[in-house]
C-alpha cells in the first residue's frame, strides 16, 4: 500500500479536509525531520494539501516558524482551520510551484510532501527553481513520496498506484529520483540522502550548496 495519495475527505459540516494517509506517516516524517531542518526559523511548506502534516509538525517542532501554502483556494481554507491558534504558524499562502515567482520573502527550509508525483513535471522543475532562489547556503529542501529508480523494481503497489495517477491526469505519475535529482542539481541544490520509509515511500533530502 502507497500512501502518497492526496484524496481528500471533507466532513459536511465545514472547510476542513481530512487526508488519510496522514495520520499513518506523519510520525514517520517527523522523525526524519528532526534530523534535517534548522533548529529555528522559518519552514515554507509547498503543496501543504489539507494543513494536517503543517500542524501536527507545528506543534512537534515549536521552535520553528511554519509557513504552508497552496494553489487551491479550498485548500487554503481547510489549512487556516487546522493550524488555527497555533502560534508558530503563519497564514496559508497561495502558492503555485510552478510559477516563476512566489509570494514569499525567504525561507530556512523548504518541504513537500506528496506533490511530485501527483502534478505536472512542470511544477517539480519549478519547486526546484523556487528552492534555488529562496533557500541560503546550506538550507534542505526535503521531499517526501514514491519515486521509481534506477537498478530497483518498483514495488507492486506503487505500479498501481502510478497507473491510477496517470488515468486521473496523464501528466502525473511517479517520477525517476535520477532526474528529480538531476532537476535539483541543475538548480544548486547538492543531493544529500536518500531514506526509504513506509509504504513504499521515501524522504529525499537537499542542501542548497
Amino acid at each position: 500500500m502507497n500512501d502518497g495519495d492526496r484524496s481528500w475527505l471533507a466532513p459536511p459540516e465545514g472547510v476542513r479536509r481530512h487526508a488519510p494517509a496522514t495520520l499513518r506517516n506523519r510520525a514517520a516524517i517527523a522523525t526524519m525531520l528532526g534530523e534535517l531542518l534548522p533548529m529555528a526559523g522559518r519552514v515554507l511548506e509547498v503543496a501543504s494539501g489539507s494543513g494536517e502534516h503543517c500542524a501536527y509538525f507545528a506543534e512537534h517542532f515549536p521552535r520553528l516558524e511554519w509557513h504552508p501554502s497552496d494553489p487551491d483556494p479550498d485548500a487554503l481554507a481547510s489549512i487556516a482551520s487546522w493550524c488555527n491558534g497555533l502560534a508558530n504558524v503563519r497564514p496559508p499562502i497561495a502558492l503555485d510551484a510552478a510559477a516563476a515567482t512566489w509570494p514569499v520573502g525567504h525561507a530556512d527550509a523548504i518541504l513537500c510532501i506528496n506533490m511530485v508525483h501527483i502534478s505536472p513535471w512542470a511544477a517539480t522543475l519549478g519547486l526546484m527553481a523556487g528552492a534555488g532562489r529562496l533557500l541560503p547556503p546550506g538550507a534542505p529542501l526535503i521531499l517526501y513520496g514514491p519515486y521509481r529508480e534506477t537498478g530497483v523494481p518498483t514495488a507492486p503497489s506503487n505500479e498501481a498506484f502510478d497507473q491510477s495517477l496517470r488515468a486521473r491526469d496523464p501528466a502525473w505519475g511517479l517520477r525517476l529520483l535520477d532526474e528529480v535529482i538531476a532537476a535539483a542539481e541543475a538548480q544548486g541544490l547538492a543531493f544529500e540522502r536518500r531514506v526509504a520509509m513506509p509504504a513504499n515511500n521515501l524522504i529525499v533530502a537537499f542542501r542548497r550548496s
